[in-house]
């Protein structure tokens, strides 16, 4: 009977799933991320975290112990390198499980499980924080107010705009009317001069024919 034996055994002998489980961590420290069923990646979570945690600690023995437990230098030297400094601040937690649907050939629940602290895109999300507002009327009013005096200072250009286009007009309008009452002056004299000279010339002929007939 197994009574309150919580462990998942992932249809394995003991010696074959700690071997997958290792190779699974080694794989997980290196890449930061595998894709993996969803039991077999809880299974992970509570293998590789202890491990994580040790590293915390870089001496001769947390190193040794760690060793046993991968079999792999070069994880090893990326844990206790890098992985260490970066999740320094963080107490636990440091993987991630995110499911990714069903496998398609024997419809296994599928995800990927991921260290926390290199999902640069999580992060940014998770920091950045809505500020909290609170409605209210004075801010209402007063956010009104310096409104409607930018509304004013917009209008007042367009106004000024306005009447030096008026005046533009007003002014091509008088450069127009002396213009013609030039030309109509300059147009009378001719006409009355002409009509003057006609007169003299009708004058003149009269009195010759006057005279002509006296002699």
């Amino acid at each position: 009977m197994r009574h309150n034996k919580k462990n998942n055994h992932l249809g394995r002998k003991a010696a074959h799933r700690d071997a997958m489980l290792s190779n699974m961590a080694t794989s997980l420290i290196m890449h930061k991320r595998i894709f993996t069923t969803v039991p077999k990646a809880k299974e992970l979570r509570k293998f590789v975290e202890p491990i994580i945690t040790k590293s915390k600690e870089d001496s001769t023995s947390s190193r040794r112990v760690v060793f046993s437990i991968l079999q792999n230098k070069f994880a090893v030297t990326e844990l206790f390198q890098y992985i260490s400094q970066k999740v320094a601040d963080r107490p636990g937690g440091y993987t991630r499980i995110i499911k990714t649907g069903y496998r398609l050939g024997d419809n296994a629940a599928m995800c990927f499980i991921e260290l926390v602290d290199y999902n640069e895109n999580m992060l940014g999300d998770g920091g950045a924080k809505k500020a909290k507002t609170r409605r209210s009327r004075r801010k209402a009013t007063t956010a009104a107010a310096p409104a409607t005096a930018t509304d004013s200072k917009a209008k007042e250009p367009k106004v000024k705009k306005e009447e030096a286009k008026a005046e533009e007009v007003k002014a091509e309008e008088t450069v127009e009317l002396k213009d013609t009452k030039e030309v109509n002056a300059s147009e009378v004299p001719v006409t009355e001069k002409v009509d003057t000279q006609d007169k003299t010339q009708i004058a003149e002929g009269a009195s010759a024919e006057g005279e002509g007939l006296k002699d």
